[in-house]
């Protein structure tokens, strides 16, 4: 019966799904896994961790239909902030930090990573450790190891995920998160548990899913090694004039605040900018949208996650965490396009010679910086988003 199912699964992924049916693999799953374990073990890992962890791991098609339908975030940054810095998170988030503060306050002594930052991704990545998932981390890495697509990235974690074994981080059977392989309170992949982690509780082990000073520290430690500065800032929210050169607000200008003032560009309260650091104008839904300026350590975030409304999404709750107030909404309505409608001017963009990657349905950086040439060829405001007056004359 298992069989069956399987195989009617398979079946219907295949036929349901175009990618899944082109995609296909020489060899069994079982013959991929004896030459894998080889390897593992030819790479140092001894025969025994390598086969107890291994022996007893299948093919998962559910992985498989979790990877091919996975949805990113195709969300303007208000509707998908509203979700991520909601009631409960901003309460919750500001306790946790009052009843932790010692910990918070060694971290950031010795990481220069603020609590407000930690707090943020540990809310969003886990619901403070209370989600942190139970799929069989090693079936699941070895099965989109064995898959075709992502291949070679899913081999490397699992070997990862091996080596946290064999030193004593974690069991086979603690070895549970989410479906592609994230780990613990803060979700780090293999090797970036394998990298980054600390045992910050003193017990001996790095404990990311249940040691809730490990997964905080090793956080902070991951985003020093980014690039993160102490004592410097991620995101502030600005407003901005009606009119400007909006072709240089974009994450890869960088221009000294005090040339932003120049601009016309105001804290949000309206009192003059000043200061020398580079930082970047992000306006993550055109000229009439929120308005942020983006520090240097607003890029280190970037590593984190490259996804721009995640992570403007992030430094916006952590800015709340620190004292912010609630997100404006802007300087005039915006007319937000459909996912249906993204995809048709991602389409439009690439018919006319431009870099569009993905049809996508998701306006990330790429898609800014072409929606941004057109705009100019046009003789718009190429402040780079593509709002419903713009994807009517497109």
């Amino acid at each position: 019966m298992k069989q069956l199912k399987l195989l009617v699964l398979l079946g219907a992924l295949s036929l349901s799904n175009p990618i899944l049916a082109e995609c296909r693999n020489s060899g069994s799953f079982q013959q991929w896994m004896n030459g894998f374990k080889q390897q593992a073990i030819k790479s140092g890992i001894p025969a025994n961790i390598v086969n107890g962890a291994l022996n007893n791991v299948r093919f998962d098609p559910g992985i498989i239909q979790l990877d091919r339908s996975q949805n990113t975030v195709a969300q303007t940054f208000l509707q998908y902030s509203a979700t991520k810095a909601n009631p409960y998170r901003l309460s919750n988030g500001k306790r946790k930090m009052q009843e932790d503060y010692p910990l918070f306050q060694r971290i950031e002594k010795q990481f220069g990573v603020p609590a407000p930052v930690l707090t943020a991704y540990w809310a969003l990545e886990s619901d403070f450790g209370n989600v942190t998932g139970n799929v069989h981390t090693l079936q699941a890495l070895a099965t989109l190891a064995y898959d075709c697509r992502r291949g070679s990235f899913f081999r490397n974690e699992l070997i990862h995920a091996l080596r946290l074994i064999q030193r004593g981080d974690i069991t086979p059977v603690q070895m549970r998160g989410a479906w592609a392989g994230e780990l613990g309170q803060l979700q780090f992949i293999p090797s970036s548990y394998n990298k980054h982690a600390v045992d910050y509780d003193g017990d001996g082990r790095r404990d990311l899913i249940n040691s809730k000073a490990d997964a905080l520290a090793s956080a902070a430690s991951l985003l020093r090694q980014y690039g993160w500065q102490a004592k410097q800032p991620w995101l502030i929210e600005v407003r901005v004039p009606p009119q400007m050169s909006w072709s240089l607000a974009r994450l890869d200008k960088k221009l000294p605040v005090s040339q932003w003032a120049k601009q016309g560009v105001t804290h949000i309260n309206g009192q003059a900018l000043h200061g020398n650091t580079n930082t970047a104008l992000l306006l993550p839904m055109g000229r009439n949208g929120p308005a942020f300026l983006a520090f240097p350590n607003f890029d280190v975030m970037l590593r984190w996650n490259e996804s721009t409304v995640y992570t403007t999404s992030a430094a916006y709750l952590a800015s709340r965490y620190a004292g912010a107030g609630q997100v404006r909404y802007g300087n005039a309505p915006i007319q937000v396009l459909n996912v249906g409608q993204v995809k048709t001017l991602q389409s439009k963009l690439r018919a006319r010679g431009l870099r569009i990657t993905k049809i996508d349905g998701i306006i990330g950086e790429e898609t800014r910086a072409a929606v941004r040439q057109v705009q100019l060829q046009m003789k718009l405001p190429a402040d780079g988003y593509p709002d419903l007056p713009f994807f009517q004359r497109l």
